[in-house]
């Protein structure tokens, strides 16, 4: 937070003198719950695209670098460390030319396939059903599986639940069995496709809600597998495309709530410059350009808060749930790479971008119950980067892991009662502090981001209603906003224990440095 006097620049460190910090006073009160903050908001993306999958998730049996089953080792070990609660796969633009039965049986029998959206490249299918939900018992992480509705049949998307989840002689528990899996998986997570307004099928929402209740009635639940069905919702703050997509469940005012056919609608968000067909570098950017990207992550509490009261009108007591399964920042590709492939760096920026995502998706949990950041390896704001034997952990990997706490944690409402000064950027302000709070059993987290980069800002918090100790405190920070984890250097940006945290009575008072995430943990009594 800039006090004003104070030129912010994208050099500042953690340690730089600043003439004063600027003060957020808030009060939080530990006995008075909010929402729920479902764990699958830390969910992750995987798709067909680039080094995503393969030379990422999946290097196969034959490969030098470690693995079980085809699937890499070190990247199981690293994203179990997160607690991933989901994975959403195969797409993405991909799943609406996806076909299953191409996936599965003896790999040598497998038809390929040209890969349309994302390089023409050649798709050898030898990555599949069987082989993601493999993936999904090694991680011990929920399958989210996108079906296909641009290019497939009503029959297609209703046989592949049916392979995946049914017991008994059914005629896809039969082929499954014949591929090896004695036993049906469990399944909860299924997309009514993605992108319909765009890469799905280029649709009106009024044509793609009719498909939508359509696959979802034939989208069964087998046994006791209930399936969460999610239609694919809207590009950014297109609110007519919810509207849609809740008139065709329910109506203003309708006693009984809204029709049981799909669970969840969609959208998708990214963070990027200006010009989306224009954009610019990860990691060569100006003090201009960081604050630009961080006006672009503050949107997201903007276009969440619009779909919900969209979907408020229509279903008051929040029975539909709201998934945002695309997040993320979204930069030029590398030089030297396919720029079909998507690979880009991940600084310290993209790993405030995130900070500030999860305080708002925390802010929005009664009606958000998912996020699913773009994409776990390899592609857009990678959790991690391999590049042959060695795996990256990125700035962003490490938000997630500071904060694992808040998953399935109470919410806590942060009440602001003095802000500091706002930054202008360009014809709007953003706050230049974040904070977030949670309460899960006998502990709290605290997360705190402070956007400015060349100011300290000093949060004063009134903790209330329980007693409370000091945790540990974490931060994330580094030199630069464009520091980054290499080969060579797989530390630069990594957390580090804070000192700059104390408590004066009952308030939790912090001196956080320029461009930094900060964690505090806090012990009840």
């Amino acid at each position: 937070m800039s006090n004003g006097s104070v030129t912010p620049t994208t050099s500042a460190t953690a340690t730089s003198a600043v003439t004063r910090a600027a003060t957020t006073t808030a009060v939080v009160n530990l006995d008075v719950p909010g929402p729920r903050i479902s764990r699958d908001l830390y969910g992750h993306f995987a798709e067909h695209l680039g080094r995503c999958i393969y030379d990422g998730f999946y290097v196969g049996e034959d490969s030098p670098v470690p693995n079980v089953r085809g699937i890499r080792t070190d990247i199981v070990e690293a994203l179990r460390a997160l607690d991933i609660p989901n994975l959403r796969w195969p797409g993405g633009c991909f799943a609406d030319e996806y076909h299953w039965r191409d996936g599965i049986g003896p790999k040598e029998s497998r038809p390929s396939m040209v890969n349309t959206n994302w390089g023409n490249v050649i798709e050898n299918n030898h990555f599949g059903t069987h082989e993601f939900m493999d993936l999904c018992e090694l991680l011990e992480t929920e399958p989210y599986i996108a079906g296909n509705v641009g290019s497939g049949t009503v029959q297609e998307m209703s046989e592949w639940v049916e392979y995946l989840t049914r017991a008994g002689d059914s005629p896809m528990s039969k082929l499954r069995r014949e591929n090896g899996r004695e036993e049906p998986w469990k399944v909860k997570f299924w997309g009514l496709g993605n992108e319909a307004w765009g890469c799905g099928g280029n649709m009106r929402a009024e044509h793609y809600a009719d498909l939508a209740r359509q696959y979802a009635t034939y989208c069964r639940d087998h046994g006791d597998n209930t399936l969460y069905r999610i239609a694919a919702g809207a590009s950014d703050d297109n609110y007519a495309w919810t509207e849609t997509l809740m008139k065709s469940i329910s109506c203003l005012g309708c006693p009984s709530g809204p029709q049981n056919i799909y669970q969840g609608i969609s959208f998708h968000h990214y963070t990027t410059g200006p010009d989306w067909d224009n954009k610019t570098s990860a990691t060569e950017f100006g003090v201009d350009e960081y604050y630009r990207t961080m006006a672009s992550a503050w949107k997201m509490d903007e276009i969440i808060a619009g779909h919900s009261r969209v979907m408020d009108c229509y279903d008051p007591d929040a029975r539909i749930g709201l998934v945002c399964d695309e997040w993320g920042t979204w930069w030029k590709a590398a030089e030297g790479t396919n720029p079909s492939f998507l690979f880009q760096q991940n600084t310290l920026q993209d790993a405030l971008v995130a900070s500030l995502h999860f305080d708002i998706f925390h802010k929005h949990a009664r009606r958000l119950v998912m996020a699913n950041i773009a994409q776990t390896v390899n592609v857009l704001q990678a959790m991690l980067l391999t590049d042959g034997n060695h795996l990256i952990l990125t700035p962003t990997y490490h938000v997630f892991e500071m904060n694992k706490a808040h998953q399935g944690a109470t919410n806590l409402p942060v009440h602001v009662t003095q802000a500091a000064a706002t930054r202008t950027v360009g014809d709007g302000e953003i706050a230049r502090v974040s904070v977030s709070a949670s309460v899960k059993d006998d502990s709290g987290l605290v997360s705190l981001t402070n956007v400015d980069a060349g100011s300290a800002a000093e949060v004063r918090l009134d903790l209330r209603g329980t007693a409370w100790r000091l945790g540990t405190a974490r931060i994330l920070t580094a030199s630069t906003v464009q520091s980054h984890n290499t080969v060579d250097n797989l530390t630069a940006v990594a957390p580090e224990p804070f000192d700059g945290v104390r408590r004066d009575g009952d308030t939790l008072v912090l001196t956080i440095p320029p461009h930094s995430f900060v964690t505090v943990q806090l012990l009840l009594n």
